[in-house]
Order: C-alpha cells, then sequence, then structure tokens
C-alpha cells in the first residue's frame, strides 16, 4: 500500500522508528537529546537528497550548491569534475540529443551503450548492423543495434556524431564507454574525483 503512494519503505521504516521513540524519549531525558540529534541529522540528510534531485532543474540550486562544494558534477576552468558516488562508481549528467541523463562512465566499456527509453527520448532510430554486434555483460552475451548520437554533452565538453549501441537488455542504465572517453584531450582520476578535460571547451549551458 505505501510502495503505492511512492514513499519508500526503508524511509518509512525510519520515520516511524523516530516518531515511536519519540514517544518513549518523553520520559528518558539522554534518549531525547539522542533522539533529537538524530533527527536533525536525518532531516539534513532528506534535504541533501532533495538538493541533489533538484539541481539539474533549478540554475540557482545549482549555483548554491557550487558556491557550498556539494555538487558531484561542477565545472572548474575548462575541466569537468566529477565525485565519486556512494556505490563506487562516477555518474556524469549528460544531455543526449538535449535530453538529460544520468550515466554511468565505464572506462572498462569499449562501446557507449544507451537504454532503448533514453535512444526513443533522444529521437534516435537503431538499425540492426550488417555484421551483429555482440556485447559481453553481466546478463551474458547480448547482440545489439546501433545508432548515432547528434550532439553529447557534459559540461564544457562536447560531442557529435557519437556510435552508440542500443538494447533492451540494458535496463535503465547508460553508459559512457571509451569511444567517447578517447575523443578527449585527457581524463584522469584523483582520489575519488574523475576529471575530463575536453580538446575544445566549449560555453556552458543551462542543462551542461
Amino acid at each position: 500500500m505505501f510502495a503505492n503512494l511512492g514513499v519508500p519503505l526503508p524511509l518509512l521504516a525510519v520515520v516511524v522508528a523516530v516518531v515511536l521513540a519519540g514517544f518513549l524519549a518523553r520520559r528518558v531525558p539522554v534518549l531525547r537529546v539522542a533522539i533529537s540529534l538524530f533527527t536533525w541529522l536525518l532531516l539534513g540528510g532528506l534535504l541533501f537528497i532533495l538538493l541533489q534531485q533538484r539541481q539539474q532543474f533549478d540554475p540557482y540550486i545549482q549555483r548554491a550548491m557550487q558556491m557550498l562544494d556539494l555538487q558531484d558534477q561542477s565545472v572548474v576552468g575548462n575541466t569537468v569534475r566529477i565525485r565519486m558516488a556512494p556505490d563506487g562508481h562516477f555518474w556524469a549528467r549528460v544531455t543526449v540529443n538535449g535530453v538529460s541523463r544520468r550515466m554511468l562512465v565505464d572506462s572498462g566499456a569499449t562501446l557507449t551503450a544507451l537504454s532503448t527509453e533514453t535512444a526513443r527520448a533522444a529521437g534516435l532510430h537503431p538499425a540492426k548492423p550488417a555484421f551483429p554486434v555482440v556485447l559481453n555483460t553481466a546478463n551474458g552475451m547480448i547482440r545489439a543495434d546501433t545508432a548515432r548520437v547528434d550532439s553529447l554533452r557534459i559540461g564544457t565538453i562536447s560531442a557529435s556524431k557519437v556510435p552508440v549501441v542500443v538494447s533492451p537488455a540494458f535496463g535503465e542504465t547508460d553508459v559512457l564507454g571509451m569511444n567517447f572517453l578517447s575523443r578527449l584531450k585527457s581524463w584522469r582520476v584523483e582520489g575519488a574525483t574523475l576529471i575530463l578535460e575536453p580538446h575544445h571547451p566549449q560555453p556552458l549551458t543551462e542543462r551542461s
């Protein structure tokens, strides 16, 4: 029932636990202080998640988060810097033919791969190649169609006519592979930050 309301069950459980603990804390002063601190931390975490989700749509939030150094992706000079996500991967905010997407940066992937939904939203028309493209994925060997992205942008980085593979087997995941990274002047990882440097940096746009 709660899932139909759009409320994640783990978050709902935490909220219920906090409310119950609040009633108990009325009789135990030490517990009351602990619950108060935990509640503030929980609210702070929820606010941070909300800002992360909203920043891609609101330029004012983007600027505020950049000033506070809270962005997961930022532009410094001509370089694009992407912080490592909690899952240990680097996720880039990308526009594919003007469509905003969050894409996994994977230097182990030879090709850039798009889900069928992203390909459809970007106006691509994947075709079956003369010679089948067979990819080795975590789910085994799959066959993929091919297409070409007219415009792919990440901050100051702009690439055109990028070959991509498309398959329902990718689920909802979109991947930036080596055929994109190889177009850059350089790319490297420093600590927990991925740094992308373009050959010819482009002016930032509202969606960059």
